[in-house]
């Protein structure tokens, strides 16, 4: 039952003639408050300190589908999110599937191992003081696995040494530009694997999932992992996590949705491109895959490796606590790996060149391109606005056109098409500015297609492809030829490219956002990796000011530096994670009456309300680490007091949310 006051475990009786299948980890249903409901069988006991008992009603299927050890895990992911063990239950176990769960079992019965179709798809729990990341030491013997690309990182191979020896060191992984990840990820898996333990590697989308797909199979060998997402669909879903459950794959890879699996003997956990969005489950309790696998690491004593072009505030303080260490490489090998990367600001040579002037382009970015066309290469360009025009104003007086009916912003679907509101869809073909009553409308905000039809006119003959929500793109030729692109959409170009542009950086620079220069960096060195070394003629050319601190991040290459720079910030001013955060957002009246019942730490400071969106407000509640725990089970013990009085005005409560304003 997913009610917070009554997130606790209830005693039943179980009759003889279910005794041999009711087992902790099946799916039962029972008698509670006069109805029959679903329940899991958590455990068996000789007796129960109360007097009178149901009887359990039936045992759902005989397959103990939750792990003990996800039990464990899914009761402290509750206690730190401040939710109830059903919400986290129902996010780490897939609903059954009757059919294939049939299939499973007369498979088991017979000694076969069940197959799995998706083969082919056609912050750790606060543990007091850093446990020490146990810094590598040499093997007893001079084996040990080959470091491959992991030699290029002074601390690569002693990382994958202690794998291979089956400790768990816990490191954070800043890669090079044009790093293989995935090749990497699946050798320190194939460590893992060989001292006799299981992995857990969780991807953004299903585009990284297929990369990583590959890397094992060409690593490992076919079917020795299992591919979890919510986009296989319910049955392959399923007969995925079962084939996972029954221990017939060491190694699990997934999206979100992989952060629960069961893996018999976790050895490793390990996370790609934490500072994705997509990490963040938007269900209650709202976990984040990043802290659920951290969580994992530290009661499991695995492993644990979070990577990724960039790094986000939180793999800093994992780094300055000393719960984990940072694998980074060289100056040297840095400078012979990554591309030549320059700003350039608002170009007043812009108009020189009509070329530049029809594709919007500073003069140093139409350099790049044209000089890297020149020489067969392709050239990518980051645009971070999909569609055409997706926002418009009035030509005359610059008011933002707006819906007449619904006050959204209107956007142009094509050159020729009539501009229609992005809310409510209605076409407003006989719109007129209700300011000065013009009826020409300019671009605000220029989008991915438009820059592909600007581009495509200042550089005839040149191919263009679009990569983005409508149709991205996997990977394209080696040859000339422009590709447009919106972040996390980016195709691999055979062989680099030659240049990358980065435009309109100021959409991602200036969003009322915590994360902002973060999310700007992260997708620019996204961006970035693709293009060739410096030595290879490869640029980059981002089109913002210099004496940005992102800006200046991306022209070093030194993600760790804007790390370590934005958390101190944060640390200073107060906010996620150098302390923790608690949101709720609802009515006033529901808001204040579930302050009221919260018992919050002394260290406890209020910050607001604000505006939220209709009528409702946000309040945010700020303590220092250490009193994390206290604040998560005051809030918790606070919405069980409204949920049992049946409060009719609910409160979303969300701890450390990416968006706090």
């Amino acid at each position: 039952m997913p009610l917070p006051h009554l997130d606790r475990p209830f005693d039943y009786l179980v009759p003889q003639a279910l005794d041999a299948e009711a087992r902790p980890g099946v799916r039962v249903k029972v008698r509670f408050a006069g109805q029959l409901v679903d329940g899991w069988l958590l455990e068996r006991l000789d007796s129960s300190a109360h007097p009178r008992l149901a009887y359990l009603e039936k045992v759902v299927s005989p397959v103990p589908v939750l792990a003990a050890e996800v039990r464990r895990l899914a009761r402290a992911v509750a206690d730190r999110y401040a939710g109830s063990l059903a919400d986290v239950l129902r996010l780490a176990v897939p609903p059954r599937h009757a059919r294939v769960e049939k299939d499973f079992l007369a498979r088991t019965a017979t000694g076969q191992p069940p197959t799995d179709s998706t083969a082919d798809p056609g912050e750790p729990a606060d543990p007091g003081e850093p446990a020490d990341p146990g810094e590598p030491a040499e093997p007893s013997g001079s084996g040990g696995p080959e470091p491959g690309g992991w030699g290029d990182y002074p601390a690569g191979p002693a990382l994958l040494r202690a794998l291979a020896d089956g400790r768990a060191p816990r490191a954070v992984w800043s890669a090079l530009p044009g790093e293989d990840w995935a090749a990497r990820y699946a050798t320190a898996v194939a460590a893992t694997v060989a001292a006799g333990r299981g992995a857990l590697v969780v991807v953004a989308d299903g585009r990284d999932l297929d990369r990583l797909d590959a890397a094992l199979t060409a690593t490992l060998g076919p079917d020795r992992h299992v591919c979890l997402s919510a986009a296989l669909g319910p049955a392959r879903r399923y007969r995925a996590f079962l084939t996972a459950r029954h221990q017939d794959a060491p190694v699990v890879i997934g999206t979100r949705a992989a952060m629960f699996a069961p893996v018999s003997r976790l050895g490793l956990v390990a996370i790609w491109d934490d500072g994705d969005d997509l990490h963040a489950e938007p269900r209650a309790p709202y976990p984040h895959a990043r802290e659920v696998l951290l969580t994992r690491a530290h009661l499991d004593e695995a492993a644990a490796l979070v990577g990724g072009y960039t790094r986000t505030a939180e793999a800093q303080l994992l780094v300055e606590t000393g719960w984990a260490r940072e694998v980074v490489a060289t100056r040297e090998v840095l400078r012979a790996r990554a591309p030549a990367v320059a700003p350039t600001g608002d170009d007043p040579q812009l108009a020189r060149d009509p070329g530049a002037a029809t594709a919007r382009l500073p003069s140093l970015a139409w350099t790049a391109a044209r000089e890297a066309l020149r020489a067969e290469s392709p050239v990518l360009v980051q645009v971070p606005r999909r569609g055409y025009l997706p926002s418009v104003a009035c030509d005359d007086c610059r008011t933002p056109a707006r819906c007449p009916h619904c006050a959204g912003p209107l956007a142009l679907p094509s050159a020729g098409g009539a501009p229609h509101c992005r809310w409510c869809a209605r076409v407003a073909a006989a719109y007129a500015c209700p300011h000065c009553h013009g009826r020409r409308l300019r671009a605000s905000v220029t989008g991915a297609r438009r820059t592909a039809e600007e581009l495509g006119r200042a550089f005839p003959g040149v191919s263009v492809r679009t990569s983005g929500r409508e149709e991205v793109l996997v990977e394209v030729p080696g040859g000339p030829g422009l590709v447009i692109a919106t972040p996390g959409a980016e195709p691999v170009a055979v062989g680099g490219y030659g240049a990358v542009l980065l435009l309109d950086t100021w959409a991602l620079l200036t969003r009322a956002d915590l994360r902002a220069g973060e999310e700007a960096l992260r997708r620019w060195t996204a961006a970035a990796a693709l293009a060739r070394p410096a030595a290879e003629g490869g640029r980059v050319v981002v089109v913002a000011d210099g004496a940005l601190a992102p800006v200046q991040a991306l022209l070093r290459w030194d993600p760790a530096w804007f790390a370590a720079r934005e958390l101190a910030e944060r640390r200073e001013l107060g906010f996620p994670p150098a302390v923790r955060m608690a949101s709720l957002t609802g009515v006033p009246e529901a808001v204040a009456d579930l302050l009221a019942q919260a018992r919050l730490p002394e260290q406890a400071q209020l910050l607001g309300p604000v505006p939220a969106d209709g009528e409702r407000e946000r309040m945010l509640i700020r303590v220092p680490r250490a009193r994390a725990a206290a604040l998560a089970e005051a809030l918790h013990a606070a919405a069980g007091v409204r949920s049992a009085r049946k409060a009719a005005d609910p409160v979303r409560l969300q701890i450390d949310p990416l968006a706090m304003f």
